[in-house]
C-alpha cells in the first residue's frame, strides 16, 4: 500500500519549481542561515524584489532582481535558477548573479572601512563624561551604531 502525497507547488517538466517563496529561496541560496533570519529581514524591510518591499510568501521567478542589505552592505542580486532545497555551497553561488556595480561598491565600502581607524579610548580607567561625549560623538560621525 503506497500512498502519494500531492505536491503543493507547480513543477515544470525538468522538476524545478517554476516559482518559489522568497523566504525559502534566500534560504536555500544561503543568503541567510536559517529561514527564520530571511523572513525577519524580509519584514524588516532589508529585502527589495523589483525595486518594490517584498513579503515572505512572494513567489520569485527567473530574472527577477533582488535588493538585499546586509548590515552596512548592499547587494544586488539577479536570480539564475529556483530551488527550495538547501544545498552545498557551491550549488547555492549558482542560483544567483552579483551585480559587478554592487560587487564594486561592496568592495570600495570594506576598503574605506579597514583604512578607517578604530575608535578607542587611550585613557586611564574609566573615561569621563566629556570624553565620553567626544567618543559618542566620533561614533555617530562613522555611524558605528
Amino acid at each position: 500500500m503506497s500512498s502519494t502525497r500531492p505536491t503543493r507547488k507547480s513543477v515544470s517538466d525538468t522538476g524545478n519549481p517554476e516559482s518559489v517563496r522568497l523566504d525559502r529561496w534566500l534560504w536555500a541560496a544561503r543568503i541567510y542561515k536559517t529561514r527564520a533570519r530571511a523572513a525577519k529581514a524580509i519584514d524588516g524591510g532589508k529585502v527589495h524584489l523589483n525595486g518594490a518591499r517584498a513579503k515572505r510568501a512572494k513567489p520569485i521567478r527567473l530574472g527577477d532582481e533582488l535588493m538585499i542589505t546586509k548590515g552596512i552592505y548592499g547587494y544586488h542580486l539577479i536570480i539564475r535558477a529556483l530551488t527550495d532545497r538547501r544545498g552545498p555551497a557551491a550549488e547555492a553561488q549558482k542560483l544567483y548573479e552579483e551585480t559587478p556595480q554592487s560587487r564594486q561598491a561592496r568592495q570600495v565600502l570594506a576598503a574605506e572601512l579597514k583604512a578607517a581607524p578604530t575608535p578607542v579610548f587611550r585613557g586611564k580607567g574609566r573615561p569621563t563624561k566629556k570624553e565620553r561625549r567626544q567618543i559618542d560623538r566620533l561614533r555617530d560621525d562613522w555611524n558605528f551604531r
